[in-house]
């Protein structure tokens, strides 16, 4: 029985983004969309072919395999696909086969163009490109109220004495409390200067409740305000406190300290103040910054890459003063070295969350005496003191106070050597670590050949890409076939994602490899994928659709992040998918099959999309 333009307008209203389109447009649309049938086992489209418009499932089920047949996607009814070829060139990215007698929807290429170009919802739901914003300063003008507030402000009842209410602000060293009702509404405010102004200048007692010396007919603001509203109530009304409200409820507090915190802290700020720290413990005070720092980067639109350089920057000048600060006490080093960072570090990728990687490369002139003695207190004073600013031990022991990872540089050659020859579990777990290699302190020099004939080696070695080729698709993303997203089964994480592990580390160990190949000397995973297109190991499109993917990936982690630091809480790297509305989850998905696609892509000696 052939559909109705009355079916498929209800159905229409039921699927995003079309039920965000006004009635009228929807109307037009339902008479638009072509339905046609496909048998059970029917083969819709392959890969390559040109693609008439988006499918939408009416009804039924959808097989997705990509170009090496493999099964990435098993949709239902309300799920779309063909988008991301038509979109890019207008034929098919993927094969697309009817699992059961299905009914479907097809909307025609100049149609989605069209709405593309006439509904923002509609340009915003097709987009899979990560930000494009630059950096830019701590803006006042820019950021949100609930980036610059304390997310949990100090109250108390109105029936609190003002001896309770100095004693708190005294405890929590805050110069006010909101004054609130049972049910988290807000009364007022009382500061330390009612206190003083109403309260001992008039001889008060100190049982005096509350309620009695507090301010109220507040002048509050909601949590969408930008950082400029509050500081133009602030000089306007000359007041030093604004409560930020949503629905009547307290939501946060923002103060004249908060706003100069938050222009205080800054990368460049950061990195001033540890290069003139005289101790590990003073450097942790600054390092403490960081959460909130990547918060105010992450709230300003910076992309990822710009806000994990930024704040690896931080853990560079940090390692480099301790460096000086190990040179000071152990005297003048007896021979060059050079300390390094590998892991996140090393490729300018660190988060919120991060341990430490390092090693040390000597002059060869070294003597055993000095590896195992004045070395060894250097590695131990400089990992010490990242331990003690947060930069917590690797737990596989990747560091530099192991003797295995300080050694003179013929011994690291015999190192990379044996590798690349005689490539086994171990040497592909290494070899994953220590390609991923940045020179932090001392003389660069004594890396310098080491990094170019090992990767020419590499390259040159198909035995040796092929076991690395192996080992990267070991990290697979979190899909499950059924369109969903395959969450942690057990555990302390039950139902999350492992961002770090399933998220960005597949799309590392992708553009390592495509360096690899092409003996590409940047450790940064982007600038790698972007070597990887403009010397053609990658394709155009393809490198195009693993960048956009790697960015929604990655920004998709910060921003888990940066909402557990708003909260109080230790940021970590497990998302809970039920945290995402069904636009984020719908992209977050298409971005880890594009991961799977270039998995199997590589997988099967091609490494590249065309």
């Amino acid at each position: 029985m052939p559909l109705t333009p009355e079916q498929i307008l209800r159905f229409l209203s039921t699927v995003h983004p079309y039920d965000s389109l006004p009635q009228d447009r929807q109307v037009q649309l339902a008479n638009e969309f072509e339905p046609r049938k496909a048998d059970s086992g029917e083969r819709i489209y392959e890969f390559g072919e040109e693609l008439p418009g988006i499918f939408l499932i009416y009804d039924g089920a959808v097989e997705i395999t990509d170009q090496n047949g493999e099964v990435v996607s098993q949709l239902g009814p309300r799920n779309s696909f063909g988008e991301r070829g038509l979109l890019r060139d207008g034929t098919a990215a993927t094969n697309a086969r009817s699992q059961d007698d299905s009914i479907l929807l097809v909307l025609p290429h100049g149609l989605v163009r069209e709405l593309i170009a006439e509904y923002r919802t509609v340009a915003r739901f097709f987009d899979r490109a990560g930000k494009t914003t630059q950096p830019r300063a701590n803006d006042l003008a820019t950021s949100l109220a609930e980036t610059l507030m304390a997310a949990t402000p100090i109250t108390c009842q109105p029936d609190a004495s003002v001896q309770e209410a100095a004693r708190q602000m005294r405890d929590k060293r805050v110069s006010s409390l909101c004054v609130t009702d049972a049910d988290g509404a807000l009364l007022g405010i009382v500061t330390t200067r009612d206190l003083s102004g109403k309260v001992i200048a008039e001889g008060l007692a100190v049982s005096t409740p509350v309620r009695e010396v507090m301010s109220t007919g507040l002048l509050t603001l909601p949590p969408s305000s930008i950082g400029s509203d509050i500081l133009h109530l602030m000089m306007e009304r000359r007041i030093g406190h604004v409560p930020i409200v949503e629905a009547g409820r307290l939501v946060g507090m923002v103060t004249q300290t908060d706003l100069t915190r938050f222009q205080a802290v800054s990368s460049a700020n950061l990195v001033s103040e540890i290069a003139h720290a005289s101790s590990a413990e003073e450097m942790a005070k600054v390092t403490a910054g960081i959460p909130k720092l990547l918060v105010q980067l992450v709230a300003g639109g910076s992309r990822h890459d710009i806000v994990t350089r930024l704040i690896t920057d931080i853990a560079d000048a940090t390692t480099r003063r301790l460096l000086a600060l190990a040179e000071e006490k152990l005297g003048l080093p007896p021979v060059p070295y050079l300390w390094l960072a590998c892991g996140s570090q090393g490729r300018q990728e660190q988060t919120g969350v991060s341990d430490q990687d390092n090693c040390l490369f000597l002059d060869d002139s070294v003597s055993d005496v000095d590896r195992d003695g004045y070395f060894a207190d250097l590695a131990a004073y400089v990992s010490d003191g990242l331990n003690t600013c947060g930069y917590v031990y690797c737990p596989g022991d990747m560091m530099a106070t192991n003797a295995r990872w300080r050694q003179p540089v013929r011994v690291w050659k015999e190192y990379f050597k044996g590798w690349i020859d005689k490539p086994d579990p171990e040497a592909q777990m290494l070899s994953s670590v220590m390609f991923d290699l940045r020179p932090i302190g001392g003389q660069t020099a004594l890396f310098d050949n080491l990094q170019d004939t090992t990767l020419k080696a590499a390259s040159e070695n198909s035995i040796f890409v092929a076991h690395m080729i192996s080992n990267s698709l070991k990290h697979s993303p979190p899909l499950s076939l059924l369109r969903g997203l395959a969450t942690i089964r057990s555990g302390e994480h039950k139902n999350t994602l492992d961002m770090k592990h399933n998220g960005v580390v597949p799309v590392v160990d992708l553009a390592r490899i495509h360096a690899l190949r092409s003996q590409i000397g940047a450790v940064n995973t982007r600038a790698r994928l972007v070597a990887a297109r403009e010397n053609g190991q990658l394709s155009q499109s393809g490198a195009s659709d693993l960048l956009d993917a790697y960015d929604l990936i990655a920004e998709s982690r910060l921003e888990h992040q940066a909402g557990l630091i708003k909260q109080d809480l230790p940021p970590d790297n497990f998302l809970q998918p039920s945290t995402l509305s069904d636009f984020e989850r719908s992209h977050l998905r298409d971005a880890f099959v594009v991961v799977k696609t270039m998995q199997s892509a590589i997988g099967h000696g091609r490494g590249m999309l065309s």
